[in-house]
């Protein structure tokens, strides 16, 4: 019975690094970043839109010419139209970060088909026609989502470079950890939309011009996917 109880608690806890694994998925294509030499960074934003964040995120991008990749969540799309909107009419990429930011593990497929279909439509609604990749509440996956994103030829997208989300670091703190991890190929995940997040629309700046002259060039997600070698 201890055998069998040890073995039950290990397959537990390896589900449980699956889930949470920016690398690895059951089903389907995941990209973390890309292996590439050229020095090139995908610049990513989760959740939103929201009018904390959503123009001044744009005004920086904007006074520096950085494309970005949006992961918008279908509620707040719903809520503020007029902001998605805008973020498509600036040219920047937008992916679906599903439509509750509820974690999506232990749910039925049926489920995370409404989820991704209504975010897909109100996406369409912003005016952007590109391809949408998908992005996980929480960087959660297990086997439901993977398996109805590789059914329908989607792309999870994850990160490698994530200064925001632990605690809550002063912008200083931000600028510093992403300047230090970002590498050719990179995909850095960023928090900038809703009030709290003041600190991470302070560095964002910084950020971008410190990346600048160190040789970077901002690209969004889909094009740092056809860069791939």
């Amino acid at each position: 019975m201890a055998s069998l109880l040890v073995v039950a608690l290990a397959g537990a806890f390896t589900l449980l690094q699956v889930a949470d694994s920016r690398t690895f998925q059951f089903f389907g294509t995941l990209v973390n970043r890309v292996d590439t030499s050229e020095k090139i960074v995908a610049l990513t934003f989760d959740d939103g839109p929201d009018p904390a964040g959503t123009h001044a995120v744009l005004g920086t991008l904007d006074s520096r010419q950085v494309p970005a990749t949006f992961f918008l969540v279908g509620r707040d799309i719903a809520a503020h139209p007029d902001l998605a909107r805008d973020i498509a009419a600036a040219g920047h990429e937008i992916g679906n970060h599903s439509f509750s930011h509820d974690r999506m593990i232990g749910v039925t497929s049926s489920w995370v088909a409404d989820e991704v279909e209504a975010t897909d439509a109100l996406i369409r609604t912003t005016g952007y026609r590109g391809e949408i990749l998908f992005r996980p509440p929480h960087g959660k996956k297990l086997f439901a989502l993977p398996r109805y994103l590789a059914s329908h030829h989607r792309t999870t997208v994850t990160w490698d470079v994530d200064p925001d989300s632990a605690g809550t670091p002063d912008a200083a703190t931000i600028e510093r950890t992403t300047v230090e991890q970002v590498r050719p190929g990179s995909i850095v995940l960023l928090h900038a939309m809703y009030p709290a997040r003041e600190p991470t629309r302070r560095a964002l700046g910084p950020v971008l011009d410190a990346l600048k002259q160190r040789g970077y060039r901002f690209v969004t997600v889909a094009q740092l996917l056809a860069a791939r070698r």
